[in-house]
Order: C-alpha cells, then structure tokens, then sequence
C-alpha cells in the first residue's frame, strides 16, 4: 500500500498517537479520561481529519470478534455465580505444602483458568485469594502475584478465547478452535514449565521462610470474589463513637487501650450483675407478698385445683413443642429443597458451558456459539437478567469499537506497510533467522503499541507474506503471531492488560501489595525472552 498524501500521514500519526498514550496511560495529567474515552477520542480525530470516512469507520467495526467477547463475559459472570472460581480459590490452599508446592499450583490454576474464561477474567477474580493464601502461610506476596498475571498471559495464548488478541486472530484467520489449541497448547505448557523454574530460582530464599507457630495467621476461609472492590461491612453491634476512640486508643498507647477495655468490660459485668441481683430481689420480695396477700384472704387454691392447672400447663406446653417442632422440620425441609435448586442450577450452568466448548472444538461459529451459550445460561437462570448483565464490562466493547476504527484509519496511512515492506525480507516465516526477526519484531510493537492494536496492525500483511509461501505456512503465522504477542505482555508492567490488573487489585485489597514496575521487569524481561524463544520451535500448524 503507497503513503499517504504528507497532511494525512501527520494527521493520522497525532490521531493515534492521543490514542495510543491513552491507552498505555489513561490518567495522563493532561487528560485524565481513560482508556474508553480516549479510544473514542482517537476515532473520533480519525473521521474528523478526514483519514477515513464515517462509513469506513462504522465498516472497521468487526462485529463477529465484539460478540464473542460479548458472550464469553456473559458466560464468566455465570460461572463466577456458579462458584466456579469460589472452587479454583480453594484448590490454592487445600493440603498445601508449602510456597513452592504453593506457586506451582497458581501458576497451573491461572494458566487453565485463562485459557478457559479470558485471563483479565482470571486475574480479577483470583488476586484477591492468591494475596489471602500467601498471608495465611505467612510467605511475601509479590513472586505469587508474578506467577498469576505471567501464567494467565502464557496460559491464554492456547485458545481463541484466552485472551482477545486471540478472538481477533481466531475470526480473521478462519482458523478453527480445535486446530488452534493443539497449534499452540505444546509451546503453552512448556513455557508454564520454564515460567514455573525461573520464578523459584528468582524466589527461592523467599519461598522458605522460618514460619513462626505463634505469629502464623489461623486459616480463613477464601471467599468468592465480587468484580465490585471489597468494601467492609458496618459494625453495628458497637456504636461507631465509642469503637473509633477504642481503636484510636489501641493505636496510639495499646497498653492503655487494653487496660480501658479490660476496665469497661468489668464495670459492664458488675453492672450487670447487679441489675441481675436487683431482678432477682425484686422477683422473691413479689412472690413473698402476692404469699402472704393470698394467705390473708384465703384465696389459695386448693390441691386438686393446682393439679389441675398443672396438667393445663404441661398439655399447652407439650403442644408449643409440637407446633415448634413441625415449623422447625418445615423449615429444615424448605432449606434442603433450596440447597438442591441450587445445585441442579449450577449443574446446569457447567453442562452448558462444557458444550460451549465441546461445539467450537467441532469448529462451530465460535461468536454465534458463545452468544447462544451466554443466553442459555440467561434462560436457565430463570430469572431477570439485568444484575448479571450489569457486570459485563461494556467499556471494554467500547474501547474496542474506537480501537477498530483507529487503527484501520493509522492503516490507510500507510505507515504500517511501509513499515512492513522494510522487515519483510528479513522476516520471512520458513527460515529460523526468519522467525526469530519476527517474533521480535513482534515483541517491540506489542509493548509499544499494545498486543491487540499489534495484531491488527501486522495480521493480515504477516499472514500474506507467509500465504506466497503454502497454506500450511500461513496457519502457523497466525499461530506465532498469536504466541508472541500474548507472551510478550509478561515483558513489563504495561504490556499487558492482565498484569495491570493483578497490580490494581493487589493495591486494593484489604492486604494491600503494591507491585512496582521495576520489580516486575526485573522478573519479565528474561522470563518472557526464554518463554517465547522455547515456545516457537513448539508450535505447529
């Protein structure tokens, strides 16, 4: 493709360049809007600078790749409903061995559970359990923090819907979902391996601490994580006056703040105490006078009228435990009816979600099949939808539809091919030299530009060259490009959307851990450099 006249090459570059700092870095000072917004912004500035027309850019929005990530966040939700991921968190601490026994297994659950339900998705979900496990065993949380968003990127890159570079991959390449894993699945799960044995020989020291028995935190129980930030419950059994003096108390001097509670609760116990006597007093002195009233006036019944009485009390006595007793079996009957409504559904939920898959490995249309699955579990439900479909991230379709449009507009430019033209001869797929020249080629545009805008950006012009060769050649194109790009994110902190995930979430919690960028590329660049270069010879076509 020729260059473009010089105003529509300026203009198009100043477009998505506002686009591209955006996106990387959504809270610049100059305009903090967000990645959406400025998604929007710079397809926006695309039309306006007359690089494309309004009808090429509504034309530039792929609707089969938003509908497929429309129908996996639908079918996340439900599963995360479901408990799926309440089970995955459970799996981390259940019979562990320690830290090492401890990474290896996050780093096997997030590499499946990204392959399977996107690895934002499991990101989200699984840094809250993984930051609470690592407390409980009293271990430092950054090397699991690490192997979560390093193994749910390397994990991702062995399905269509790992990730959604993949989704945009899978839909222009025409490669079937079948074809696709066992393409990619070898180099995945050796580089999880490598992935695994470069974190603990980075950690080891670190993963074999002294674990003091008396400081050790007992074990808690790991809940299901929201996709709202965890906020804590109000105390309302304490006046929230008094408890903040307390715990300002306890702060400040926790000597005198363990004397004045001990001092508060012996005055609350004498005073009770004292009420008690004064109840109890009180209740003997009635009884002594109502006694001697009766005596007086000889009004005292006699034996047979008490016998009486007391067979009247035992009868409504005995008929109160009855009644009790039938509201009580009725209850336990309704509970155990509710318990097996519930598991009936959440069978349901992961039968449908298994022919999901077992339908696009038989190479069915892999959006239409993850839209019917996502309304089938709407229809099981049996329920309004609208709270489920409230935690679908809309923002991230959004920046998606800007993204399509920005790009195609950066592409009528010509600077991509012209960019292309330049590497082609050196970057030819059926040689090793060739392969390694665009692999990182790959690897410098995915953590400058990003991996999905990378992707659109080199696609279908690597597909091309590699189709002049054979047909075999251009599947296995794909298939590297879909491989580097993903791995490629592990590299620094802003490479991936998953690793940015792991970071904010981490900060958030309760136990918050702040993963700096340093600290991360420390770990990234000679992880993501040995998992790529072992994981191309792998992949197959």
């Amino acid at each position: 493709m020729a260059m473009a006249s010089a105003v529509k090459v300026v203009l198009g570059s100043i477009a998505f360049s506002v686009f591209w700092v955006m996106a990387v870095f959504p809270a610049v000072p100059f305009l903090p809007i967000g990645r959406t917004a400025g998604s929007l912004l710079g397809a926006m500035l695309m039309v306006i600078f007359r690089i494309i027309t309004p009808e090429q850019a509504y034309a530039a929005i792929d609707l089969p790749i938003l509908g497929l990530l429309f129908g996996t966040m639908v079918v996340s939700v439900y599963l995360e409903r479901a408990d799926m991921f309440k089970y995955l968190g459970k799996m981390l601490s259940y019979k562990s061995r320690g830290g090492k026994d401890l990474l290896c297994r996050i780093c096997l659950i997030s590499a499946i559970s990204s392959a399977l339900f996107t690895n934002d998705t499991t990101c989200v979900i699984l840094t809250e359990f993984v930051l609470k496990v690592a407390r409980q065993n009293n271990l430092p949380a950054e090397p699991f923090l690490l192997a979560l968003a390093s193994s749910a990127n390397i994990g991702s890159s062995a399905t269509p819907i790992g990730n959604p570079q993949n989704l945009v991959i899978a839909v222009q390449s025409g490669i079937s979902f079948g074809k696709f894993v066992t393409g990619i699945i070898p180099a995945m799960l050796l580089g999880i391996v490598v992935n695994i044995v470069i974190i603990l020989c980075m950690y080891w020291r670190l993963l074999s601490p002294v674990k003091d028995e008396e400081q050790a935190e007992p074990a808690e129980e790991v809940v299901s994580h929201r996709f709202t930030p965890a906020t804590l419950s109000h105390l309302n059994s304490l006046n929230s006056l008094e408890f903040s003096h307390v715990i300002d108390g306890m702060v400040h001097n926790p000597t005198a703040g363990e004397s004045r509670n001990s001092e508060t609760f012996r005055s609350r116990t004498n005073s009770f105490d004292n009420d008690s006597q004064r109840v109890q007093t009180g209740r003997i002195d009635s009884n002594r006078s109502s006694i001697v009233s009766k005596e007086n006036d000889g009004s005292l019944h006699t034996k047979e009228d008490a016998g009486s009485k007391a067979s009247l009390g035992m009868a409504s006595s005995n008929h109160a435990l009855e009644n009790g007793s039938s509201f009580k079996f009725v209850d336990e009957k309704e509970g155990a009816l509710e318990r097996w409504k519930r598991l009936l559904w959440k069978t349901c939920v992961y039968l449908v979600t298994l022919g999901m898959l077992i339908a696009l490995l038989m190479g069915l249309n892999m959006s239409w099949t993850a839209i019917t699955t996502a309304l089938a579990l709407v229809v099981i439900d049996f329920k309004d939808a609208q709270p489920s479909l409230e935690k679908v991230s809309y923002s991230l379709l959004v920046f998606f539809c800007g993204m399509f449009i920005t790009v195609n507009g950066f592409n009528k430019t010509g600077i991509p091919s012209a960019f292309w033209d330049l590497m082609e001869p050196h970057a030819k797929i059926d040689t090793a030299t060739g392969i390694m020249v665009l692999a990182a080629v790959i690897l410098v545009l995915s953590n400058v530009a990003s991996n999905v805008p990378t992707v659109l950006l080199l696609g279908a012009r690597v597909a091309a060259s590699a189709a002049a060769i054979s047909a075999n050649q251009e599947t296995k194109a794909w298939l590297i490009l879909a491989w580097v790009s993903t791995v490629a994110g592990n590299l620094s902190l802003l490479g991936s959307a998953a690793n940015l995930i792991v970071c904010e979430q981490a900060r958030r919690a309760i136990s918050g851990y702040t993963l700096s960028f340093w600290r991360h590329l420390r770990f990234g660049v000679p992880s993501t450099l040995v998992v790529i270069a072992i994981g191309l010879p792998l992949i197959r076509a």
